[in-house]
């Protein structure tokens, strides 16, 4: 990536959290909600996260924004690490990446007005605009999202889901930031809803020039709306590169056995991809698998596979997709 364009870096980032074997004791174990997460997200970029419930989605997007501290490792905005400023510096860092929710009900107050939800920002943060001009930044920030400015006495049990979710989009653009994490944005929605959603921030980001992590779980919604996909696993990406290769050369057995299950829209074409049916459950992230953490449910481990962790590296005659896998999809060995 080139670092004048790179607005988020994650560095080998690591979040465990112990066990408690009794009310006030521990009995020393961990588990690995994300163990050696690393990527970078450029300017005007969109990386999409993927990966089964309990893979470290949601930690790391509560890592990245810093409502949680990682166990080791980095998350650094522009070279500035986010976790480590204080005082009038983590004030600023603050407003430069913000945060988008899942559920958009559960996320706004239900006391306040759509007016009062847009203008708390300003409160928090007064001198980002002055008091006589902060109804009118209300009010531009309802139409940008598609909000009409005359609902702005209305709470949020009077709007649609959808309308929450441009509430919340709304919220989160009030300081003007440069990253906006979506933590499964459009997953509590109907399937129409979810389409003017995620038109909606394209459109952000065209006018804005945003960046985001969209973390989800529909992979259609994930292919329409990323240029770069990341595939999670028990903690660790274990592929990631652009769009195009990622859902069409796919190259880690896990990723392709996702894909092999999402939907076909033509019906015609239903019955011509293979099936890739894992077997078992994901391990406990307590006390994962030695070796690649996918071998236990991988039709290709071999022995290796258990003795020998696999690093991000390099797809054959691939410039920006990285795979962690002995023996990847796309190599002759596979075959």
């Amino acid at each position: 990536m080139d670092s004048e364009k790179t607005v988020l870096s994650v560095n080998d980032v690591t979040r465990h959290f112990p066990v408690r074997g009794s009310i006030l004791r521990r009995d020393g174990k961990v588990v690995r909600a994300l163990d050696g997460v690393s990527f970078d997200l450029n300017k005007g970029e969109t990386l999409g996260i993927v990966g089964e419930s309990g893979c470290g989605k949601s930690t790391l997007a509560r890592t990245i924004v810093g409502l949680d501290r990682p166990t080791s490792g980095r998350v650094s905005f522009r070279g500035v690490d986010v976790h480590s400023v204080r005082g009038s510096e983590a004030t600023v860092m603050r407003r430069k990446i913000q945060v988008v929710l899942q559920d958009p009900y559960a996320s706004l107050n239900p006391r306040r007005t759509l007016r009062d939800t847009l203008m708390q920002p300003f409160l928090i943060h007064p001198d980002t605009v002055s008091k006589s001009k902060r109804l009118a930044r209300v009010n531009e920030l309802a139409e940008l999202v598609g909000l009409n400015p005359d609902h702005l006495d209305r709470f949020p049990f009077q709007f649609s889901g959808g309308q929450r979710q441009r509430i919340g989009i709304a919220r989160a653009l009030a300081l003007d930031p440069e990253v906006i994490v979506c933590d499964e944005p459009v997953s509590a929605l109907d399937v129409s809803i979810q389409a003017q959603v995620v038109n909606l921030f394209q459109k952000l980001q065209s006018e804005l020039g945003l960046s985001y992590i969209f973390i989800a779980h529909d992979l259609s919604v994930v292919r329409h709306i990323s240029h770069r996909i990341a595939v999670m696993y028990l903690g660790k990406v274990v592929e990631i590169g652009e769009r195009a290769e990622v859902y069409d050369t796919s190259a880690h057995p896990y990723t392709s056995a996702l894909l092999s299950a999402a939907p076909i829209p033509d019906p015609a074409l239903r019955g011509s991809r293979q099936r890739r049916l894992l077997v078992g459950d994901p391990p406990s992230p307590v006390d994962p698998p030695s070796g690649c953490r996918f071998r236990t449910r991988c039709w290709q481990a071999q022995p290796n596979c258990a003795s020998v962790e696999p690093n991000l590296q390099k797809v054959e005659l691939s410039h920006n997709h990285d795979v962690a896998c002995h023996f990847p999809l796309s190599s002759p060995s596979s075959l």
